[in-house]
């Protein structure tokens, strides 16, 4: 039986992730004051139904800190966990790694435990785009690889679980990528993955930090929580339009947020974490709201 795709195990977790579980619950807690140095621009967690059940549609980036601020952020509004549908890839992991994904809440992204955690009125993270969606070439920066892909909304669609999508903007310019796809750069990863046995749609772009090197940049993180999308499928309306309609909207919904996100970020003068700016950082919103209110 492995913890990440067998149901039972999911869901009555061993004793050793369990503890793994309140471990990381107890990290979280204590980073809290780290986080919010950096002041995360964070608005629409009033959209988070608060009885967990939800979907949360996201985009990733290259460096994935969205799989790591959304439950975060989940977690402290509304209380639960949220359980994080991962790679199959991850699925295949042992050891001390593949219990602390489990302690994490991640679960490879399959039909039977995904009906199970909706059945039992979880919030559940998907990025649609998965893996192939973390590497980005020039001029691919905050755009959706989803390549088709309906699962999450015909899950959804037959469960009547709402969809909340949440798009985080700041990720993909901690490194600049110097190559574009279909250049002479994406054929010779192409050609090394291959030959390292990785998979097909994670070739790596060629990049660079602070200057020519591979130190991060220091970017402030913009995330916004959607509204949420009704999944409740109208009468006379056929299941396989009505997936594509709602997946057709989740997108258009998260991809509006990037572009919102973005605006926000142009006009930010603390967007590089520059310290001399924090005081005029800009703020979402509710919390502008509730300082002048």
């Amino acid at each position: 039986m492995h913890v990440l795709t067998d149901t039972d195990a999911i869901l009555n977790q061993p004793p050793r992730v369990d503890a793994l579980r309140r471990a990381v619950e107890t990290v979280a807690d204590a980073v809290t004051p780290a986080i919010e140095a950096y002041r995360p621009y964070v608005e629409g967690l009033e959209n988070l139904p608060r009885d967990g059940r939800f979907l949360l549609v996201g985009n990733h980036t290259q460096v994935s800190v969205e799989a790591l601020l959304i439950p975060f952020h989940v977690r402290r509004v509304i209380g639960k966990r949220v359980r994080s549908l991962t790679d199959r890839q991850f699925g295949r992991m042992r050891g001390p790694a593949r219990d602390l994904l489990a302690a994490a809440g991640a679960l490879v992204g399959a039909p039977e435990p995904v009906r199970e955690l909706m059945c039992r009125n979880e919030p559940i993270l998907v990025f649609p785009g998965g893996g192939r969606e973390i590497p980005k070439f020039k001029g691919e920066e905050y755009t959706l690889r989803w390549q088709g892909r309906a699962g999450f909304a015909r899950l959804a669609v037959e469960h009547q679980y709402p969809i909340v999508p949440v798009g985080l903007v700041g990720g993909d310019d901690v490194y600049r990528s110097l190559s574009r796809r279909g250049g002479s750069w994406e054929r010779f990863s192409a050609a090394l993955t291959r030959r390292l046995a990785g998979p097909p749609d994670m070739v790596m772009p060629l990049q660079h930090g602070i200057g020519p090197t591979l130190i991060p940049r220091p970017q402030r993180m913009y995330l916004r929580f959607g509204a949420p999308i009704d999944t409740t499928q109208p009468a006379r309306v056929s299941s396989e339009k009505w997936v594509a309609t709602v997946r057709e909207k989740t997108q258009q919904s998260l991809e509006r947020i990037l572009a919102e996100l973005l605006d926000v970020r142009a006009e930010d003068p603390y967007r590089h974490l520059n310290p001399l700016a924090w005081r005029h950082a800009i703020s979402p919103p509710e919390a502008a709201g509730a300082l002048h209110g």
